[in-house]
């Protein structure tokens, strides 16, 4: 039973994200379509907003590299895989699968959206106001990683619950304290909806209704008036031990739901405020880095980057209403003000970073970098908008010399890449897989 309803929810979960895919995908059966890998990959590019390398045909080992790219994807965001094997997902072992499927959820859904009520509930976290802490001191001791992931995740999973209770603290009588039975009778989540949106539900009539009219009440106002994805069904919970996992992904919709809201005037003004104070940290932990790294190797400096944005672009997410905002210079306001200057000086030092590490990338590849950013460069440049067509296609004639020179030189830089042996005398990589896989694709 268990297993079931966790297949049936993990699979409308995976949909609703791959509908956002680009081409879309869909996955009818979880066990049988994640055996070649693809829809694997699809999911995280959605999920993690990155492109991964992968292989484009269906043969056993072309399956077998493309979830070994998944997998090696998730280990390098520190999630634990324990028990996990290439093998087992493709014969499709059921507990393999969910157990894969539930890590990426509680990573990627439920860890996100309950990071930032961390921080409102003093529960323990990686950090609320600021990056992961990766300092080459840091970064090093795995162990201590470790231990902080295992705090966050207790913590996640209650932010979550004391997010549920407060919405359902408006109707004293509805009590949860779970993600199991406390949601047997329907009743919290019609209470989470009402606090959405007042006005949709009916509080006290609702208590006079069976469980079944409840939960399916809720289910169908929730994907209509909501537009949440209908993840369960009542005969899912109404049962003596529901699933909590499942339970706790159709919750986590409900908290999306409400980040999603728009925010009064005064609470904005709040996240501006905070969010200056989090670029200004992002700064200082940024020059510190710096200082940090000063010794170390290309490989290890550039290793230092991708955890500091990475943790940089996770935290990022929860500002991102108002780092977005399209208000003109003229309507800002000092805080928006500031915190539009502390926005642009950051990006200014990352990219400042960026350069510098691509200067210090060893030979060959470092000529290949600066032929990349010409072409890049090349490519980007909007034309001027010229009047005289003589002129225009003059200028155009120009361009295209410059092209076909720069592109006279592909041939050997892909080969160069490609046949580029990534270890120095001792046998210790050069350069991170990372960024040759990124040259490669920008190649």
């Amino acid at each position: 039973q268990r297993e079931c309803t966790q297949k049936k929810t993990f699979t409308s979960w995976i949909n609703s994200i791959l509908a956002k895919h680009t081409p879309p995908s869909v996955i009818s059966d979880l066990y049988t379509d994640i055996q070649q890998g693809h829809l694997l990959l699809d999911l995280l590019e959605v999920l993690s907003g990155q492109h991964l390398p992968r292989e484009k045909g269906f043969n056993t080992f072309q399956c077998r590299s493309n979830i070994e790219n998944a997998l090696t994807f998730l280990k390098s965001r520190s999630l634990k895989l324990i028990n996990i094997h290439v093998a087992d997902i493709i014969e499709g072992k059921p507990s393999i699968v969910l157990g894969l499927i539930w890590t990426i959820i509680f990573h990627f859904h439920i860890e996100e959206l309950a990071r930032a009520l961390a921080c409102t509930y003093n529960q323990p976290s990686l950090d609320c106001s600021s990056a992961v802490d990766s300092s080459p001191k840091a970064s090093r001791s795995a162990k201590k990683s470790a231990k902080i992931k295992e705090r966050w995740k207790i913590s996640a999973t209650k932010a979550l619950l004391l997010w549920a209770k407060e919405q359902c603290s408006l109707h004293g009588s509805i009590s949860v304290t779970d993600f199991k039975s406390s949601w047997r009778s329907g009743l919290p989540f019609l209470a989470i909806i009402n606090a959405l949106r007042p006005g949709l539900v009916d509080m006290e009539k609702a208590k006079t209704r069976t469980n079944k009219e409840n939960l399916k009440e809720a289910f169908n106002i929730a994907e209509l008036e909501l537009n949440i994805p209908r993840l369960l069904e009542p005969e899912d919970v109404d049962i003596m031990n529901p699933d909590e996992k499942s339970i706790m992904t159709y919750v986590a919709q409900f908290l999306q739901y409400s980040r999603n809201l728009p925010v009064s005037e005064e609470d904005m003004q709040g996240k501006v405020r905070e969010a200056v104070s989090w670029l200004a940290a992002q700064g200082k932990k940024l020059e510190k880095l710096l200082i940090d790294t000063e010794g170390e190797t290309y490989y290890q400096k550039y290793k230092e980057m991708m955890s500091f944005m990475e943790a940089f672009n996770q935290e990022k997410k929860a500002f991102l209403p108002v780092l977005s905002s399209k208000t003109s210079v003229a309507e800002l306001s000092e805080d928006q003000q500031q915190m539009r200057e502390e926005w642009h000086k950051l990006v200014s030092q990352i990219n400042k970073w960026k350069t510098k590490l691509d200067q210090m990338l060893p030979p060959p590849l470092d000529g290949i970098e600066v032929w990349l950013q010409e072409v890049e460069h090349l490519q980007a440049e909007d034309l001027p908008d010229l009047q005289d067509p003589f002129k225009a296609m003059s200028l155009f004639r120009e361009i295209i010399v410059i092209f076909k020179g720069l592109m006279g030189c592909f041939d050997s830089h892909l080969d160069t890449l490609q046949s580029f042996k990534n270890e120095d005398e001792k046998n210790m990589p050069l350069v991170l897989p990372e960024k040759l896989e990124e040259m490669k694709r920008r190649l």
